[in-house]
């Protein structure tokens, strides 16, 4: 990673590494000063390791044998320690090394050398200055969801309160997160005018997945479409804004918000219709979030993006007052 960005992430992920040893030695001396004897057996541990290493360097020919025969002796070791922290109510991880993320043990790279879902993300929260998603997911999210500001009056011709109605979207949104690996699980539309709750619902979607482990990018139509028309338009691209990009169509979970605010012409529409198409092939997942109606999507945008659009998503109509008003 010769980007600077890249190398502030790497040096993360060196200080994690170095707490989370901290930690352990804290952890260790606690226990070597309350239990000495597993002190001593870890202390045998080393040395039945060191003497393993010894007997191949002069014994090559027996590498097999002596690497079992170590093994052996080191299981039987900590079978030992195993026991005596259990008789002292002493969790038995509890002198392992702990990570912050399990599966790559904070190196950022799994063991086939692809980037963890965590190196990804912290690449993501930098790439499109999330840094402050994380603050907006703390209230929104599907704990925080209150129905009850959606109104149980009848609203203008719909056949369901808006509390109702948002009790059904609730619903599927949820069904959304339980399915998301599912291939053939839909993409959704969420559409209605401002104030409805969309943008509170999009966010407890991305809460939820991101705690899944999921890569989750959240941006404006209108800022997607300024990382297109950069990439498009300007000579030379950095490792940074080339990483972006590959994020729209690579992204477990792309939300697009405010479809419909971004000025429209045929360089927008092809962009559109490129990510929502590759993404579909691909069996990405889409939610896109507008204030336009689907018939006025249609007269927005070309045929090809609104069919993709109409027959891959889900539509989910909000509707009700205003509730930034109530």
């Amino acid at each position: 990673m010769a980007n600077p960005l890249f190398k502030e992430i790497e040096e993360e992920f060196e200080r994690k590494r170095d707490k989370n040893k901290r930690s352990l030695i804290t952890r260790q001396n606690k226990i070597y000063k309350m239990i000495p004897k597993v002190k001593e057996i870890d202390d045998k541990i080393k040395l039945t390791s060191l003497k393993m290493a010894k007997e191949i360097l002069s014994n090559p020919d027996d590498n097999e044998k002596i690497v079992q025969k170590t093994k052996e002796e080191i299981d039987k070791l900590k079978m030992e320690k195993a026991y005596i922290l259990s008789e002292a109510n002493i969790p038995i991880d509890y002198l392992e090394l702990k990570y912050d993320c399990d599966k790559c043990k904070d190196t950022g790279y799994l063991e086939d050398g692809n980037k963890c879902h965590c190196l990804m993300q912290s690449l993501i929260n930098r790439a499109y200055k999330m840094s402050n998603l994380e603050t907006i997911l703390e209230k929104e999210n599907f704990k925080n969801f209150d129905i009850n500001v959606f109104s149980n009056e009848p609203f203008e011709d719909e056949k369901l309160t808006p509390r109702e109605n948002m009790l059904d979207i609730l619903s599927i949104a949820e069904s959304f997160v339980a399915d998301f690996d599912k291939p053939n699980a839909p993409n959704l539309l969420f559409y209605g005018t401002t104030g409805l709750g969309k943008t509170y619902l999009c966010s407890c979607i991305a809460k939820a997945l991101l705690d899944k482990n999921k890569i989750v990018i959240y941006q404006t139509a209108f800022t997607i479409l300024e990382l297109l028309s950069n990439r498009r338009f300007r000579a030379e691209m950095s490792e940074m804004s080339e990483f972006e990009y590959n994020l729209l169509f690579e992204c477990d979970l792309l939300i697009i918000d405010d479809l419909g605010t971004e000025i429209t012409n045929t360089f927008t529409n092809a962009e559109i219709f490129n990510i929502v198409n590759t993404r579909i092939l691909k069996n990405k997942k889409t939610i896109i979030s507008t204030n336009l109606t689907p018939n006025e999507l249609s007269s927005v945008y070309t045929d090809r993006v609104f069919s993709r659009i109409s027959d891959k998503f889900l539509p989910l109509k909000f509707y009700g007052k205003d509730l930034r008003w109530e």
